[in-house]
């Protein structure tokens, strides 16, 4: 390339930016900019985006080596650009730094910083090679496990085996885009496919497999012979054996042919009613209300997310909920579905478990799911009771050559040393890459720190980690959803969640993903001390203390409060006066 592809300037004094501080500059008169990052005394350029949704960078969570978005918790080497962790597929582009008398130099392609973004570069197909890896799945666990191959040096041949009629697509927004295109949010287009010599092989699902012939058979009859198998079958929500669950518009959401089936029944006239107080449940009920005559939420437990985030949470988010007309029907079930007096195909009413009818043009059921793995019951892979496949740290089943991945996975999990099978979007594209390395022979041990995360009515929340609390302590204000919590486990962090407060929760999945851990009595004392970089909005709320303040705790946690804030030392007096008088007041 020439040098008229490149652009090269000054962007920084070298005392403009610290140890492990991130900042966005500007390059050229482009409008160009680049991500710098200074950790170790090194500098480093990369992209400034989330390859995912398009996340700033700069104000994610700097790990060792690693930066972590700040939304969905994909993770990129801070030296190459390269993608480490997931959502998302491709890598951010990497520039090259100077320093010279106390400036610091950037030197990036034009086309990189146009695009923000760089697939990894990938080998060809070997036409005489005489291995072929078979991936059975539609998902990202399937994707990320083609494309790695390919990325690790794999010439031979690639079939990916997807049972939908689509390509592997961000599948998470079945739930809250009820018209998606999934050409538009495939996760790699056809394209892709064929210019890396990966062979795709749509509405096929496997229905058999033979680990002495090394062959798995086809719903259309095919048989695949393969040296290496990357399971990732997935699963399928599952349905109540209650009377009239066959009715139409009875609908369980898992891709989106099940959500275009809903938004063509939805109108201003409809009733819609949700069993389930999950993921699934809670987010159908926020795509439909307004779309809807009325809403209603049904659920065994008396609080929305109780199991994920707690009771306190869980509450204020069913407030939410209530604000925007959505009705909640707690510690109760359907008991039947009824059909309508003119339609007898179709579902008219549900009558739940105390005899109450509500009427129910739409039935959404999201009550969680069974794994597709019945068709290799008898194949010789082990299978736990709930139809999982138990993998090693290396994603192996009990066969060496044949691996898993995703919702059917249960599998390590680095963070808690124990293992589970998690259903999670991100998750699952690891999982691929970590069977595609081991199957190239580059020995690679799982590092999972589970990140989950939803979006509900314009509020975004995080979760990271694994384990069930027996405590949960809350930080910040519940009622104007800016929050961070702590769940314990004998005294450990287990795992945190948030809203309003990025990137406290993927500054946790760095340090579970780092190998540290926190305790009760570190979070106790100070609940952000821990932050390798902490956003100066980020302070503890008085109202999320346990019990009564003395008045020396309280001016100790306001001052606390205004040191986060970095105010100058005549401001603190200031402020310590006014809040003792405050203090009196309110005594």
């Amino acid at each position: 390339m020439s040098d008229s592809d490149y652009v090269e300037d000054v962007v920084c004094k070298e005392t403009d930016i610290q140890e492990n501080e991130m900042k966005i500059f500007s390059l050229g008169k482009d409008g160009g900019e680049v991500l710098l990052i200074k950790q170790k005394g090194e500098l480093h350029a990369i992209g400034t985006k989330c390859t995912h949704y398009g996340a700033k960078l700069n104000t994610g969570a700097l790990g060792e080596g690693r930066v972590r978005c700040p939304w969905h918790g994909a993770c990129f080497n801070i030296k190459n650009g390269d993608i480490e962790d997931y959502p998302g597929l491709d890598s951010l582009p990497c520039y090259k730094v100077s320093v010279a008398n106390g400036q610091v130099r950037v030197r990036a392609k034009h086309s990189d910083l146009l695009a923000n973004k760089r697939i990894k570069d990938m080998c060809k197909l070997k036409e005489d090679h005489p291995e072929t890896v078979v991936v059975v799945g539609g998902g990202p666990a399937a994707t990320t496990c083609v494309e790695t191959l390919r990325q690790e040096g794999f010439q031979g041949r690639i079939v990916m085996v997807c049972k939908e009629d689509a390509l592997p697509y961000d599948r998470i927004l079945v739930s809250k885009t009820l018209n998606l295109d999934p050409q538009q949010k495939a996760l790699r287009p056809q394209s892709f496919y064929d210019e890396h010599n990966i062979e795709t092989k749509l509405k096929n699902a496997a229905t058999g497999l033979d680990i002495k012939r090394q062959i798995v058979t086809l719903s259309d009859g095919e048989e695949l012979h393969y040296n290496h198998l990357f399971i990732a079958t997935g699963s399928k929500p599952r349905k109540p054996d209650l009377p009239g669950v066959t009715l139409q518009n009875i609908n369980v959401i898992r891709n989106y042919t099940d959500s275009h089936k809903v938004n063509k029944e939805l109108g201003s006239d409809k009733h819609v009613v949700c069993l389930g107080l999950g993921f699934i449940g809670m987010e159908m009920a926020a795509t439909c209300v307004d779309k809807a005559a009325s809403v209603t939420v049904i659920g065994r437990d008396p609080t929305p997310f109780q199991h994920v985030f707690g009771k306190d949470i869980g509450s204020r988010i069913k407030k939410q909920f209530e604000e925007k007309g959505i009705k909640f029907i707690y510690e109760t079930s359907i008991n039947r579905f009824l059909p309508k007096e003119d339609n007898p195909d179709v579902v008219g009413t549900v009558e739940l478990k105390d005899g109450r009818i509500l009427p129910a043009d739409i039935v959404i059921l999201g009550i969680g799911s069974t794994l597709y793995t019945r068709w290799m019951k008898d194949s010789g892979v082990n299978l736990l009771d709930d139809g999982s496949v138990q993998v090693d740290k290396y994603m192996r089943t009990s066969v060496p050559n044949i691996y898993a991945g995703g919702d059917i996975a249960y599998a390590p999990v680095y963070c808690a040393g124990i293992s589970a099978a998690i259903g999670h979007f991100a998750l699952a594209h690891y999982h691929g890459k970590i069977a595609a390395m081991n199957i190239c022979k580059k020995e690679t041990p799982l590092r999972a720190v589970p990140f989950f995360w939803t979006m509900l009515f314009g509020k975004g929340y995080r979760y990271a980690g694994y384990g069930k609390p027996d405590k949960i302590k809350i930080h910040g204000s519940l009622e104007d959803m800016k929050f961070f919590a702590y769940y314990f486990k004998d005294g450990k962090v287990v795992a945190m969640s948030s809203s309003g407060r990025d990137p406290i929760v993927s500054d946790f999945a760095n340090l579970l993903y780092e190998g540290k851990n926190l305790t009760e009595e570190e979070v106790e004392k100070d609940p952000t001390a821990w932050m390798r970089n902490k956003p100066q909005d980020l302070q503890v709320s008085v109202q999320s203390m346990a019990k009564p303040l003395q008045q020396r705790e309280y001016h100790t946690l306001a001052f606390q409060r205004l040191t986060v804030r970095n105010y100058s030392c005549v401001q603190l007096k200031i402020y310590s006066k006014l809040l003792r008088n405050v203090h009196r007041v309110l005594l």
